[in-house]
């Protein structure tokens, strides 16, 4: 059995995999990692292998408490992955947005994918049907453009998301659920036709916190998979014990 955690700022999500089947996930604080890490292996006591992807600080005595319990694998710039990166500076190319293309190499072998994970920032990673990944884009996600908004103005309020679906918004308030909701979708979308125009038969994966507000109002074709991060990251752990 695999234990996968995903390390965020302050949130940690844990998930056990058997087999590359998913059979539990949990979300905490990290203040109650150690806890949580304690529960886990109560009720799953055959797990022997962890791997963490940490965007954020993690102390050594939670690294040390996991390397007491099981193997641990540590992603970062130099850990072994299953494609070929041609990125053009690998080093700062976030650790999520690594695991994010090993889940779309496994899943979707020697095809064209395009994952788009829309979170604090929406980023697009492109992986071709050779197994390269190329690159994408990062832009603000929901969220950031409703805050930037707010901040860097000095009248407008800051407003919680709202998928309105409003073309014209008639108040001040409307006005800006229409431009960022809006704005967002004809970007996803945006960015979607230009792929298909360069990439035939292309796949397109839609993940992230944002991605169950957005998924039902994209024009098209995607497939939401709210575990691509994690899938990706124990593909990546299964990847290296070979």
């Amino acid at each position: 059995m695999n234990l996968v955690i995903d390390v965020g700022n302050t949130l940690v999500k844990l998930a056990v995999f058997d087999s590359g089947i998913l059979k539990h996930k949990k979300t905490c604080v990290k203040t109650d990692f150690l806890a949580t890490l304690g529960e886990f292996f109560e009720n799953f006591p055959s797990i022997d292998n962890s791997i963490v992807s940490s965007v954020a600080h993690f102390s050594e005595q939670q690294i040390s408490k996991l390397e007491k319990l099981c193997n641990v694998l540590l992603l970062d710039h130099t850990t072994t992955v299953p494609f070929i990166n041609k990125y053009g500076t690998p080093k700062t190319l976030g650790i999520d947005r690594i695991a994010l293309a090993s889940a779309a190499v496994h899943l979707y072998k020697n095809k064209n994918v395009l994952v788009i994970d829309a979170g604090t920032c929406i980023t697009y990673d492109f992986i071709n049907s050779e197994n390269e990944y190329l690159g994408g884009a990062i832009s603000p996600g929901i969220s950031l453009r409703y805050k930037s908004l707010h901040t860097f103005t000095d009248k407008l309020p800051l407003l919680e998301a709202n998928n309105s679906k409003l073309l014209i918004g008639n108040s001040t308030a409307t006005s800006i659920h229409a431009g960022v909701v809006n704005g967002v979708l004809y970007e996803i979308d945006g960015f979607i036709e230009a792929y298909k125009n360069n990439y035939e038969n292309l796949t397109v994966i839609l993940t992230g916190g944002d991605a169950h507000f957005l998924r039902d109002t994209i024009k098209n074709d995607i497939f939401a998979n709210s575990n691509f991060l994690l899938e990706g990251l124990n593909h990546i752990l299964e990847y290296n014990k070979h």
